[in-house]
């Protein structure tokens, strides 16, 4: 259902800290011309938690008219509260989207059993497809390989977000969750041999500056074309790295205004604008991606 090359989409914001929509829509437009399969829009890059949920609403429904059905379209709705995430999710299910990224409840690190809960009540708030996000480099919390397989049970869950980079977790989401379950990498540096071992794809923070580059490395990769892909992922290495030199999206917001895609690199505090002393290294990630001269 949701398969291919994926990106979590940043937000692009003016200098005052409001949404630029001008630069959204090239964002839009640029994911749009380079192959890119869907948006995931109000995700962690997306700066959702500095975000009031009413400007999300306008943010997707803005998203949604420019993309006029080109790409898969997945919101994310996560929260640490339980209550909260069922709430959102009712309010997100009346727009024209294709489905849920929804992560596992951060800071308060519930149990194994807690999540199960917590998945489940989102689940049954919506008859639109959601997608786990298990990312515990973030959240604090890990959702493991068995409370996934019980969570693919559940008719909409159709599949997850894995983001620790572990060929291993891979292989036991495998071994327990049918093949028709979406194993998406949510780790852009082992995305590459995650979709040639069986995985489906990515949910990516590099496709945001190298959509192309993205798109062509996962079809290879989904080919089993393991030379190919790994050659085209190996221009895409050191941004893989240095996208996340500081806190994402940091540095991709840079990255695009350094492009001409954004107007400026602007977020919301408690993010800043990139350090200087880390423009040289994302510059030459660019130019080895091919994307300066």
């Amino acid at each position: 259902m949701f398969r291919g090359s994926l990106v979590a989409l940043v937000t692009p914001m003016l200098a005052d800290g409001t949404v630029d929509y001008d630069s959204l829509e090239k964002l839009v437009e640029y994911q749009k011309k380079n192959g890119t399969d869907g948006l995931i829009i109000m995700g962690t890059t997306g700066e959702a938690a500095t975000i009031p949920f009413a400007e999300q609403l306008q943010v997707l429904s803005f998203v949604l008219e420019i993309n006029a059905g080109a790409m898969k379209i997945i919101a994310g709705n996560g929260s640490n509260s339980t209550a909260e995430a069922v709430e959102k999710t009712k309010m997100l299910t009346e727009l024209p989207i294709d489905g849920f990224l929804t992560v596992t409840p951060y800071y308060n690190k519930p149990t194994q059993a807690g999540m199960l809960a917590h998945f489940k009540a989102v689940a049954a708030a919506t008859d639109k497809p959601v997608l786990l996000y298990n990312v515990p480099g973030r959240t604090g919390v890990d959702l493991k390989a068995e409370t996934v397989a019980e969570l693919a049970k559940v008719a909409n869950i159709v599949g997850i977000k894995e983001a620790t980079g572990s060929m291993e977790r891979l292989a036991e989401l495998q071994q327990l969750c049918a093949a028709e379950f979406d194993l998406l990498s949510g780790d852009d540096a082992s995305a590459a041999e995650f979709v040639l071992r069986g995985g489906h794809g990515v949910i990516s923070v590099t496709t945001n500056v190298a959509p192309a580059g993205m798109s062509a490395m996962i079809r290879a990769a989904r080919q089993g074309d393991r030379e190919l892909a790994l050659a085209t992922d190996a221009t895409l290495q050191c941004l893989h790295r240095d996208l996340f030199i500081e806190s994402n999206p940091i540095p991709s917001k840079w990255a695009l205004w350094r492009l001409g895609l954004m107007q400026t690199d602007a977020a919301r505090l408690p993010l800043t604008s990139l350090e200087p002393i880390h423009h040289l290294a994302i510059e030459q990630a660019l130019k080895q991606a091919n994307l300066l001269s």
